[in-house]
């Protein structure tokens, strides 16, 4: 059972419980940004997400919401837009992020996933979202559903973040927010003060020690494999 003739023992590394259980490096508050998924006026998956921030503020996170006005479609600009701009360095400067979308036509909307499309995978050796963790949440004008969190649950993993496995859907949201855009109280709020609880928790456990957990076997493997390629080559410039 201990034959493990496909692996390469130089790049299997087993558990390193010092760096894994390691007090957390970092003192500053955790970084957390905000993403909405409506233009309307009154948006309440704008409101949702203010609620969110305020909690993450009562928890002692620093937070900033992204406005996605303004913002152009994927591709109909060049990433030197101010807005794109924007949106990038908000997320390199963010340890853990909120998605807040509401269900249109039964997916989220085109105005979030636009924003997640205009934010890479990787610039250069750098993966803007990788390590990073992620609360989802949604909003609905009928009954309770779950396909925009649970879209938004793919992407994330997709862009290698944390998920938590907490997430918020907000039904009849038009019942739940009063004339000031506040939500009310109700066991629906309740739910929201649920994630990001959980959220500041993931994100305490994680940062400071994410370079670690997402370091992987093959990624190793070809990075190794990539060197010893290039220093062949360069030894036989060199004859």
């Amino acid at each position: 059972m201990t034959d493990l003739p496909n692996i390469t023992r130089e790049d299997l590394r087993p558990t390193d419980k010092e760096r894994l259980f390691a007090p957390d490096p970092v003192c500053h508050p955790p970084r957390i940004l905000l993403l909405y998924g409506s233009l309307r006026e009154r948006s309440y998956s704008r409101f949702l997400t203010l609620e969110a921030q305020r909690l993450l503020q009562e928890f002692g996170a620093e937070t900033r919401v992204y406005d996605p006005s303004g913002l152009p479609l994927p591709d109909d600009a060049d990433v030197s837009h101010p807005k794109v701009q924007e949106l990038r360095e908000l997320c390199a400067w963010s340890e853990g992020q909120v998605w807040c979308s509401p269900e249109r036509h039964g997916a989220m909307t085109g105005i979030l996933k636009s924003q997640i499309d205009w934010i890479p995978l990787s610039v250069g050796a750098i993966r803007p979202t990788q390590g990073k963790t992620l609360a989802l949440m949604q909003v609905s004008g009928g009954s309770q559903s779950f396909n925009a969190v649970n879209q938004m649950r793919i992407l994330g993993r997709w862009m290698r973040m944390v998920t938590i496995p907490n997430q918020s859907s907000v039904p009849k949201a038009y019942q739940e927010f009063d004339d000031d855009g506040r939500m009310k109280p109700s066991a629906l709020y309740d739910r929201v003060v649920d994630v990001i609880e959980e959220l500041m928790k993931f994100t305490l456990l994680v940062r400071g020690r994410s370079d670690y957990l997402v370091d992987r076997y093959s990624e190793r493997k070809a990075e190794r494999l990539k060197r010893s390629a290039a220093g062949a080559a360069a030894t036989e410039a060199a004859r």
